[in-house]
């Protein structure tokens, strides 16, 4: 079995490079971005979806449940790595890295308390997985994946971890343990989008 884990689509805080609340919904585009991954995936064999409770990620799961009909179920463990106070500052006003490895952002949490937390939400999806009959679909943030490359996923050679994942990427894990990346951060479902970002949406 396979576990298909996405990053959610664009939201206007990840275009205008601010530091997000989790409130942040998807924009327009984002809504678009999350409509074509939802169509690529159809006809994959998911059976279950599980997703962050942040809207925005939340926002790209419900586009999957529409057209893929099948259970969603929300996890908090999916959460982005909490930076808070930070949160709602442009980058460029940040005056600091915030991804520095020992930096501690206040209120926030540190990589050692985000990977930590990120472990636990693995295990929790393994265990979904093992009790799903055929694949999962998981929706969460960039960092989430990117400790996951590089925590618990082995890629294949020649392969290194993404620095950046993109908006409703696609990444999938061929099963059991330990998890073989067949496909990473893969956004060719996006190709075109741009030439009429609004009609895949629906918005006028």
């Amino acid at each position: 079995m396979s576990i298909f884990l996405i990053r959610h689509g664009e939201t206007v805080g990840n275009a205008s490079r601010v530091v997000q609340h989790p409130d942040n919904p998807l924009s327009p585009r984002g809504v678009a971005q999350a409509e074509r991954l939802a169509r690529r995936l159809a006809g994959e064999g998911i059976a279950h979806i599980v997703s962050s409770d942040f809207a925005r990620a939340a926002g790209t799961a419900r586009a999957l449940e529409r057209v893929l009909a099948v259970p969603l179920t929300f996890e908090p463990l999916l959460q982005e790595r909490s930076f808070g106070d930070l949160r709602g500052t442009p980058y460029d006003e940040l005056g600091l890295d915030m991804f520095a490895p020992d930096y501690a952002p206040p209120n926030g949490e540190t990589w050692d308390v985000f990977h930590r937390r990120v472990d636990r939400a693995w295990a929790r999806v393994q265990a979904v997985a093992e009790g799903t009959k055929g694949n999962l679909a998981v929706v969460t943030h960039g960092l989430v994946c990117r400790s996951l490359a590089e925590r618990h996923l082995v890629l294949a050679a020649g392969e290194i971890v993404p620095l950046k994942w993109e908006n409703t990427s696609l990444t999938i894990c061929e099963g059991p343990a330990p998890w073989r990346v067949g496909l990473l951060n893969c956004v060719a479902h996006l190709d075109d989008l741009d030439a009429a970002p609004l009609a895949d949406s629906g918005a006028v």
